[in-house]
């Protein structure tokens, strides 16, 4: 969807219907090629330069969803694509998301990542700032190998929208005003574009006509959107245990989303004075996570954020349409519905 336009309507209530499956079922088509990328994001970690090993094992072993390589893997899957330059941009794509979540961390001053301590809070910001380039510098020289520029535009046109994602992000930090526009561009920017990524690369590389890399393109840029939605949802839905972070991180680190917006839509003075106490603060001193997240309950801010998150899932699948029926089809028409109803 281009800037400015009216997101996608909430979907209609639907009749209740089988939890969808999990990722084990999805990963039964690409689980070998995805075994080949862990290998290739652990060698690439590895450095003679000591730091820059060590903390490459941190981040190995923190583990992650693998989302967009899984993306990517079953996009060219579906295109037919017979070679083995999915597994090395699979890995390229993990690397850019890897330097985003280093460098938010240190933007957010975040302590905890996966229920660990994050790089910034055991090795400082500026060694981790550094680890953040490093990793964005490293997937470019991955991707080069391939000498396929109009592949290394596509990447490069990512990571400059990406980062102008996060410079008005930051800007729109602790800004009780901004909208819900504002909010889903952010979104768009900072992690939509990098899953659209991943279907334009698979397509590209599987040489798939243009209509084809567009629908991929499509597909990624909800399945995204979708994805960081459900993303704002659980920040106040799910458990510390299970986000491997404390509830309500977003709003204390100065973020606010979906939720929130909608509730300060409302304009109650009472509730927006609650929440701006907490951005002022930086913290639940006077107010308690337990009491906004009872504000977002009775104002059922909750239900529409997941409304508008499941639009943009159907809208996903919608983009597939002009696909045959495959294993692989399957596959990406289950991804969304994974996305929607996982627990963080």
């Amino acid at each position: 969807r281009a800037a400015g336009a009216a997101p996608p309507q909430a979907a209609a209530p639907r009749a209740a219907r089988p939890l969808p499956p999990g990722l084990p079922e999805i990963l039964l088509l690409v689980g070998d090629k995805l075994a080949q990328v862990e290998l290739e994001c652990r060698r690439h970690l590895r450095s003679e330069v000591g730091v820059i090993d060590e903390l490459g094992r941190y981040i190995a072993d923190g583990g992650g969803k693998r989302v967009r390589p899984i993306l990517l893997l079953l996009s060219s899957q579906l295109c037919g694509y017979q070679g083995d330059r999915d597994v090395m941009f699979a890995s390229v794509f993990e690397f850019i998301h890897t330097a985003t979540l280093v460098h938010d961390d240190v933007i957010d001053e975040a302590k905890l990542r996966r229920g660990r301590g994050s790089l910034n809070a055991r090795w400082g910001n500026g060694l981790t700032v550094l680890l953040g380039d490093y990793l964005y510098i490293k997937s470019m020289n991955m991707a080069l190998a391939a000498d396929d520029l109009k592949i290394i535009r596509i990447l490069a046109e990512i990571t400059l929208k990406m980062i102008e994602g996060e410079l008005i992000a930051d800007r729109r930090r602790s800004d009780i005003e901004v909208t819900e526009e504002e909010h889903l561009e952010i979104i768009r920017r900072k992690t939509a574009c990098l899953f659209s990524g991943c279907g334009r690369v698979a397509g590209v590389l599987s040489q798939a006509p243009p209509g084809k890399i567009q629908a991929l393109s499509d597909y990624g840029m909800n399945l995204g959107m979708a994805f960081q939605i459900v993303d704002d949802l659980l920040d106040f839905t799910a458990s510390e245990s299970v986000l491997g972070k404390p509830v309500a991180s977003d709003l204390r680190e100065g973020k606010l989303t979906l939720p929130l917006i909608y509730l300060l839509q409302k304009n109650d003075p009472g509730e927006r004075a609650m929440v701006r106490t907490v951005l002022e603060e930086r913290d639940f001193r006077t107010v308690s996570r337990e009491e906004i997240i009872e504000l977002l309950r009775r104002g059922r801010t909750l239900e529409k954020t997941r409304d508008l998150a499941t639009a943009y899932a159907r809208r996903a699948q919608t983009a597939l349409q002009s696909f045959a029926p495959c294993a692989a089809r399957d596959a990406l028409m289950a991804l969304p519905d994974f996305v929607l109803f996982r627990e963080y």
